[in-house]
């Protein structure tokens, strides 16, 4: 793939790479997004339904 160059360590293996940001911004923000993502899985979650009685959105929004 062009615009992507790979780091390798001594034995041969990919370690990092470097994108070009001009040719990759779209894959660039994927990547973020899986990022963030990997990085809250252990945060406590709260379901959907009481955020929305906390906003005092039941009623108002479809679905």
């Amino acid at each position: 793939m062009t615009g992507i160059q790979y780091i390798t360590d001594e034995k041969g293996r990919k370690t990092a790479a470097v994108i070009d940001l001009k040719k990759h911004a779209a894959l660039w923000g994927d990547i973020q997004d899986i990022l963030v993502s990997r990085s809250r899985r252990k945060e406590k979650r709260i379901p959907l339904a009481k955020v929305k009685a906390e906003l005092g959105l039941i009623g108002r929004l479809p679905g």
